[in-house]
């Protein structure tokens, strides 16, 4: 993680106005993810609420394993108390099609349940870790936060991810510099349909860069062909014949008959870059927004 320059007594005026914003919600549900925005809620929830606050991940085919064990690990560390639930989204045809909705489809199934889950245990209000910097991106997730009346207390404090990455590290929690990551759905080229089979065969890969070494990589999914993303600064690492090899044998072995190498390197949201424009975004369940084009909620 390259080191960031900020103002610490604005971004300190920030926590702040977080910490207020959150005495006031009363007994709170915050959507957790275990990356670095959902994971610092989570803590400042915590740290004002105690036991009035419950962190929810959702556990689904879409989840890697790595990443749910991660997250548990460090709500239990921090003494956060969380419940994790089962999603239901592939049983949702839409969603298994895999257009340009399928984010909002996944989040209003998780703010569904989290709905339920509030009302039978006494939790009046949910709330997720959207920033300033997410607004304007193309995150259809918003419009399903939106419609269940989902609480934004990161961005309502005006706090970006860079400040959020801050007040982590001054906390001393090990999430301040985690890499962004998204569902693995997000690695399936749309209109391909999602399936366990595909996330499956997707975490396998993800695995195998991990287990290389890497620390920012994408294994995106295009059917037949798994195409390689690394972040720039690893990517000379890659360069040799030898770990090509390597790489395209333990790939082939999980299924996929082609591998490439993505010369641009990792970016967030490569995937968007194929939908036209009059299909970035959603609007309740039909609209459309022109919007930058991002990777959804990572």
């Amino acid at each position: 993680m390259n080191a960031f320059v900020n103002d610490s007594a604005a971004t300190e005026d920030k926590r702040r106005v977080l910490y207020d914003r959150l005495r006031g919600l009363g007994r709170l549900m915050v959507a957790y993810s275990g990356g670095t925005d959902s994971a610092y809620l989570a803590y400042a929830s915590y740290q004002v609420l105690g036991g009035k606050m419950l962190a929810v991940i959702a556990d689904s085919p879409s989840l890697a394993r790595s990443d749910l064990k991660t997250a548990v690990e460090f709500a239990e560390k921090q003494s956060i108390p969380i419940r994790v639930i089962e999603t239901h989204e592939l049983q949702d045809p839409a969603y298994v099609r895999n257009e340009s909705d399928r984010c909002f489809r996944c989040k209003d199934e998780l703010f569904n349940v989290m709905s339920r889950l509030g009302k039978s245990i006494n939790f009046s209000a949910i709330a997720y870790g959207m920033n300033v910097d997410d607004l304007g991106d193309f995150r259809p997730g918003q419009h399903a936060a939106a419609k269940h009346h989902v609480l934004a207390p990161l961005a309502e404090a005006g706090l970006t991810k860079n400040e959020i990455r801050l007040l982590a590290h001054s906390e001393g929690l090990a999430v301040w510099d985690k890499p962004a990551s998204a569902c693995l759905s997000s690695r399936v080229a749309y209109g391909l349909p999602v399936t366990r089979e595909t996330l499956d065969r997707i975490e396998k890969g993800e695995a195998i860069l991990f287990a290389m070494g890497f620390r920012q990589y994408r294994v995106r999914h295009h059917g037949d062909l798994a195409r390689i993303e690394i972040a720039r600064e690893e990517i000379e690492r890659l360069l040799s014949l030898s770990l090509f090899d390597q790489v395209s044998t333990a790939l082939k072995r999980i299924g996929y008959k082609f591998v490439t190498l993505d010369l641009e390197g990792y970016r967030s949201g490569s995937m968007n870059t194929l939908l036209p424009v009059s299909q970035i975004g959603i609007v309740g369940s039909s609209g459309t927004e022109e919007s930058r084009q991002h990777e959804v909620f990572e």
